[in-house]
């Protein structure tokens, strides 16, 4: 079941998209400087803001894969088989 913040993501245009990566990320520097300064009455704020950082990046880069052309759909996929292959 997809969560409450991901149906909410899929809702954003690609500016406030981008806009909220921004801003999220400048939020996130300021706690950790925060934390570092001072510490923080709750530092699971951290780990929060860093996973919607996270849950952000996705959707912009499955709106970008989802705007690929076919072409470009198989090259990525080449590009992935060969990275596995260099793992093994």
């Amino acid at each position: 079941m997809a969560s409450k913040k991901f149906l909410e993501l899929q809702e954003y245009s690609d500016v406030d998209l981008k806009a909220e990566i921004d801003n999220t990320v400048t939020q996130y520097q300021k706690l950790k400087f925060d934390h570092a300064i001072k510490g923080l009455d709750n530092p699971i704020q951290l780990r929060d803001v860093r996973r919607d950082i996270a849950r952000l990046k996705s959707e912009e880069r499955r709106r970008e894969v989802a705007v690929l052309s076919v072409e470009e759909l198989a090259n990525r996929s080449n590009i992935r088989r060969r990275r596995r292959k260099k793992i093994n």
